[in-house]
């Protein structure tokens, strides 16, 4: 099946949109430091851009979790791939994601990480799909609410492709 890329946000408006919320983070967390929790693999391109914009202290790690596979839709099933190298102990964690699709995984993960002793947990993501939850999730810093598009660039990825592009595209199935 052979498939196309169609421009859904532009490298402009991701990046002046990652700004904003660099930008809230701070104010919010004034006088603060964060441990901001990627999500990898599709979350790093959001998390290097918006970890340059927050003013405040910002320490790092990283956790894989699936749920995917090659597919494009979730299987519904999660698991941990790696986990943190970190404890979340008393730290402001913000959890750093791609995408907020059904709900499934950012659910299953937000209560695993608030179970392991921070002072709270917020979810952030570069692009929320409202329409296609099956489980509430709480997201406090959105960059994009999208239509029910299977969408790639900026880290999210069809099959390991088009996670370079510098923007957000739509795959269309031809």
């Amino acid at each position: 099946m052979a498939e196309r890329v169609e421009v859904l946000l532009t490298e402009v408006e991701v990046d002046k949109r990652i700004k904003e919320i660099g930008e809230q983070i701070s104010k919010d967390y004034a006088g603060k430091s964060v441990h901001l929790v990627c999500v990898l693999k599709g979350g790093s391109f959001f998390m290097c851009e918006l970890a340059k914009r927050i003013t405040i202290p910002v320490s790092i790690d990283f956790m894989s979790v699936s749920s995917y596979g090659g597919d494009t839709k979730s299987s519904g099933v999660v698991r941990i791939v790696k986990d943190l190298d970190e404890s979340l102990k008393d730290k402001h964690v913000i959890v750093i994601e791609d995408i907020v699709d059904s709900g499934r995984t950012l659910s299953y993960l937000m209560d695993m990480l608030q179970s392991r002793g921070p002072k709270d947990v917020k979810l952030c993501t570069l692009l929320d799909k409202p329409e296609r939850r099956v489980v509430e999730v709480k997201v406090d810093y959105t960059g994009f609410e999208i239509p029910d598009e299977f969408v790639v660039g900026y880290g999210l990825d069809y099959d390991q492709k088009y996670r370079n592009l510098p923007y957000i595209g739509m795959v269309k199935f031809e």
